[in-house]
């Protein structure tokens, strides 16, 4: 067998085996994980919308609020394995490509080591949590936001690069609005598994999550370009104050009601992708 081919055949056993069981047994952990944490964000969001609670809607407040439950500790643990599993699940696709006719595009691999980049940061942060009951990387999101807007706008050029960065924000926001309305995930998922009623089931968390998610992010790339175009970090907000913010709209409290319940239901469709998903 001549250089070539077994490097051909190497690379052949590698991508099967990125998406052997282990593999697939992290992105499912992950995915459940992922959804932990926005029916969390999701249940505090609606505690704020009706003045039931002083903590933080976003994951710091979603960790301190499982860390105060029985057999907090070990939840803790858990989750943030799980998130290990899911950016070990990305770094697959970054390397040996994801499922699909271009899952093995620069685009989709470029998407993959982003997404994987993001939890492991956020893997990070819940262990870190786990280990010192402290939250990292500087608290809420909130005064994350304010502190990397801040810096960034004392670069050269910062608020070019806090508005551009923005509006990146911002579209993801639609895209992913957009893709959650047009059912874009059905091509991820092992449909023919499903009942009917749970397709269904499936199709209303799916859309209704989606929307409410891409609102939040688009509705926080809308505050960056803010700070950027006033020049005041201050103005850029996380999650928790982007969410507080939907009750100053005309709409009031209803409108944050709308997306807390929406926030919810992603993280049940997150547990139907743990279970239903081609990974």
């Amino acid at each position: 067998m001549n250089t070539s081919a077994m490097a051909s055949a190497g690379g052949l056993r590698a991508r099967r085996a990125a998406r052997g069981s282990v593999t697939r047994g992290a992105a499912r952990a992950g995915l459940a994980a992922r959804g932990v944490i926005y029916l969390l964000v999701g249940a505090l969001a609606l505690q704020v919308a009706f003045g039931g609670t002083g903590r933080q809607a976003d994951r710091g407040g979603a960790l301190a609020e499982l860390s105060q439950r029985p057999f907090g500790a070990v939840l803790l643990w858990a989750l943030g394995i799980g998130l290990v599993g899911m950016a070990l699940w990305r770094l697959s696709e970054a390397v040996f490509g994801s499922l699909g006719e271009d899952g093995r595009s620069p685009r989709k691999r470029l998407l993959a080591a982003v997404r994987c980049g993001f939890y492991v940061f956020v893997a990070y942060s819940v262990l870190y949590f786990a280990a010192t009951r402290h939250q990292s990387g500087g608290g809420s999101s909130d005064k994350q936001s304010r502190d990397v807007t801040a810096r960034a706008l004392e670069l050269p050029g910062g608020q070019w690069l806090v508005g551009a960065a923005g509006i990146g924000v911002v579209a993801a926001g639609v895209w992913i609005g957009a893709r959650a309305v047009m059912r874009k995930y059905h091509d991820k998922l092992q449909l023919g598994r499903m009942s009917r009623r749970t397709r269904r089931l499936v199709d209303v968390t799916g859309v209704a999550g989606g929307a409410a998610r891409g609102l939040v992010f688009a509705a926080a790339g809308v505050f960056a370009v803010r700070a950027a175009v006033e020049y005041e970090p201050d103005r850029a907000k996380g999650v928790d104050d982007t969410l507080r913010s939907l009750a100053d709209t005309p709409l009031g409290p209803w409108l944050l009601v709308c997306v807390a319940a929406g926030l919810v239901l992603f993280g049940i469709f997150s547990f139907a992708l743990a279970r239903w998903r081609r990974v």
